[in-house]
């Protein structure tokens, strides 16, 4: 875990964001794959001079929302839930619109550390925003920064914002978070941080194995004044053709971005459940259907609205395929892509890209307007240029006595209710079935809850002796809500088997069975059946397993599996019931046989993520022994090959031996002898990948693959800590990185 900057006080022009608090906890910079955390740089520099104090920020969390609680008596559980719910209704009673100047920027910066002034992007206009949002993407793009999130150019390009925002006005910041190279900055004018609360800041990576951080998303939610703002920074799919990919990007970002509520008896917050969300980023869609030179005339003859038609976001939105419901300005200004750096020529690389306009700003909600969108081709030390927009937002502040007068009326409604009847309600159904259930293939079924007359708040509930309401593969979206009276709720059911679940479905221990208990706060529990079948899959099957199955894993019968996926490991590969095994399972020979024969030259292999459909088909063929037929691109090859080594319930090299080879990653000989040790098929397999892996190396100057870069992506999936034991740390990573690399280096001959 690697800390970051929590204050970077001192700066001109910035309040601390140590002054900030949120729920009397610092607001501190959040980072991927880590929690807040105390910075070095803030304990080394002293406060500034103007803070925000912690009294001004205790009253702006106490927003409208939360008021209900201090200024009643709970008379019963449910009472605040349902002040709460009713204020919201009553909303436009109690608030005004007031407008506010935000101001948008993205910026690729292609790993450059920053160069002079940001002003002319930052601080372009006379009058200074309200509220600054400043997005980057490809901070940092060495490898250091893509396996580790480490990375010195997060407090480089923060200093350089804070340096260059608007001198006409003081900024406190609210929160910084980043992802590897992907980040986002909020600040706030001083006077106005009181009105700033419940904020929290996420992130997804969408990179190889929906996860790595290269490509994804970051974002920050607050509440500014009574008006629910999201920011989202994202860096979708690259290429021309991968189109279909950057939806899914989109789709992605949006369904698993998810942010905890103060409130904690409240479902979290998705991107959608905010009044505005503001969405930036380098979104990468490009030009189609017209050639390099026609692109360059259109530009060079500013026709921007003909090049627009030929956009590929344009045409994906028009399709409703990606950003429903959002909107996009009238761009007046030419392809911020691809110009060499240090100028404002167009690419002349051996690539040569196409111009495009990949850095865009969109946004979702009401009553805003869009002052300006613009790129700044002053800066130039990229191979993009920034992009900004001003917006005009009409934010909801509240009338304290208006409210007041909308709070007591709710209040005497409620004391009249105090003798009301136990709540029920009506369930559109109470039996679901998954059919067909595949790995790693969602699939959901929705259960309508119609309320009665009573208020009334609703929980699914774990059963007597069990942690949770519902096994590992299912999940109730909400989990828990609240309902009005005569209103109604849609809950999702989601099925979804991945490689926690995997091996118990295969060898029937588990079964797509399961008993959901739906409680009603001071009503009944009803109770809900959920069933399906699930296809076996070598997803999740231990390789010792897959040697021993000749026949593709959906032609066997389920006494087959289970007693395959059941035996103990044998170390010499004997045989079972009069069975020899094979050297490697056949369906890792398929991927890696695919892989050598048509990707050896394929740039950014291992890196660059596979579509989801075409996974699908590739697991398919796998589980139904359709050898010739793993069509697909070689990316979505790789990354079956990547989720197939992430799901084998025993790792490549065995949990018994993790320590180690940490304890020999600097010792080759130590490390083959461990090598050597694996039971036999497992000894294969390793020995099978590493040569696989050496001829790739052979093509780098076509594939751009190098050692720590395969040695990096492949260390953590053969060689990770057994279940129990906490996730590697930075360090346990670079020693299982350096045992791999050993093996990339030698060609000898395994004992």
């Amino acid at each position: 875990m690697v800390p970051q900057a929590a204050g970077y006080s001192g700066l001109p022009g910035v309040v601390g964001s140590e002054d900030i608090k949120q729920n009397e906890k610092n607001l501190a910079v959040n980072q991927s794959w880590s929690h807040d955390s105390v910075d070095k740089a803030a304990l080394r520099q002293s406060k500034p001079k103007t803070e925000v104090t912690s009294e001004m920020v205790r009253s702006s969390t106490m927003m409208v929302s939360d008021k209900a609680s201090l200024l009643s008596v709970k008379k019963f559980e449910l009472r605040d839930t349902i002040v709460k719910s009713q204020l919201v209704q009553k909303e436009d009673s109690y608030t005004s619109i007031q407008n506010f100047r935000f101001f948008v920027g993205t910026y690729n910066v292609n790993g450059q550390s920053p160069r002079g002034s940001l002003q002319p992007w930052l601080s372009h206009d006379i009058e200074p925003p309200d509220i600054y949002c400043v997005g980057f993407q490809e901070l940092d793009l060495s490898k250091e920064a893509f396996f580790f999130n480490d990375t010195p150019k997060e407090e480089e390009w923060f200093k350089a914002v804070t340096d260059s925002l608007h001198p006409g006005a003081k900024y406190a910041k609210v929160k910084l978070i980043r992802l590897v190279g992907i980040m986002l900055l909020l600040y706030v004018k001083a006077d106005l941080a009181p009105n700033i609360s419940e904020v929290e800041a996420e992130t997804v990576g969408t990179g190889i194995m929906g996860r790595m951080g290269n490509k994804g998303g970051v974002a920050i939610r607050f509440k500014f004044h009574n008006t629910g703002v999201c920011v989202v920074s994202s860096h979708l799919a690259a290429h021309t053709e991968e189109y279909e990919r950057r939806n899914q990007d989109f789709k992605d970002i949006c369904s698993r971005m998810q942010f905890c509520q103060a409130d904690p008896s409240l479902p979290p917050l998705t991107i959608n459940k905010h009044d505005v969300i503001l969405w930036l980023g380098d979104l990468n869609y490009r030009i189609e259907e017209l050639d390099m030179e026609k692109v360059k005339k259109l530009v060079e003859e500013k026709a921007f609205l003909a090049l627009y038609q030929h956009d590929q976001l344009k045409r994906q939105m028009d399709e409703k395929a990606v950003f429903e419901g959002f909107t996009e300005g009238e761009i007046s200004f030419q392809p911020t892509y691809k110009y060499d750096t240090g100028c404002d020529d167009w690419d002349t690389s051996e690539k040569c890209r196409a111009p495009a306009w990949c850095d865009r700003i969109l946004w979702k909600g009401k009553n805003i307007t869009q002052l300006s969108y613009r790129s700044h081709m002053a800066l130039k030390i990229s191979d993009h240029k920034p992009v900004s927009s001003m917006f005009e937002i009409g934010v909801k502040v509240v009338n304290e006595e208006l409210y007041r007068k909308a709070f007591e009326e709710i209040v005497r409604s409620l004391d009249k209710m105090e003798n009301a009847n136990i709540p029920s309600v009506t369930l559109s159904q109470r039996e679901f079935f998954f059919k067909d259930a595949k790995y790693m293939q969602l699939q959901v079924e929705k259960l309508t809850i119609r309320n009665g007359q009573v208020p009334c708040q609703f929980e699914f509930i774990s059963k007597p002796d069990e942690d949770t309401y519902c096994k590992e593969w299912l999940i109730a979206n909400p989990c828990k809500g609240f309902l009005l009276p005569d209103s109604e709720m849609t809950v999702e059911l989601e099925m979804f088997v991945n490689k926690s679940t995997a091996t118990n479905l295969n060898s029937g221990e588990d079964k797509l069975e399961d008993i959901l208990v739906l409680h009603l706060d001071r009503g009944k529990d009803y109770f809900l059946s959920v069933t399906g079948n699930y296809l076996p899959s070598c997803f999740g099957s231990p390789i010792h397993t897959l040697c021993y199955m000749r026949d593709p894993i959906q032609d066997m019968s389920a006494e087959s599996i289970r007693e395959l996926t059941l035996m103990p490991l044998l170390v010499n590969g004997e045989a079972f019931k009069g069975e020899k095994p094979l050297d490697i399972p056949k369906e890792l020979w398929m991927m890696v046989d695919h892989l050598y024969r048509n990707a050896s030259q394929q740039e950014d292999l291992f890196q660059q993520p596979g579509l989801r459909s075409e996974f699908e088909h590739i697991r398919d063929c796998l589980d139904k022994g359709m050898h010739d037929t793993l069509f697909g691109s070689n990316h979505s090859v790789a990354e079956a090959l990547l989720l197939f080594l992430e799901s084998l319930p025993e790792p490549v090299i065995c949990y018994e031996f993790y320590a180690l080879c940490l304890e020999s990653a600097s010792n080759y000989v130590l490390g083959r002898q461990i090598i050597s040790r694996l039971p036999e098929c497992h000894k294969n397999v390793f020995k099978y990948l590493m040569a696989f892996l050496r001829e790739l190396l052979k093509n780098s100057g076509k594939n751009h693959l190098d050692t720590n870069i395969l040695a990096s992506i492949f260390g953590g999936l053969l060689l990770h800590p057994p279940p129990g034991q906490p996730k590697p740390d930075i360090t346990e990573k670079r020693k299982a990185q350096q045992f791999i690399h050993q093996f990339l280096l030698r060609e000898d001959n395994f004992p």
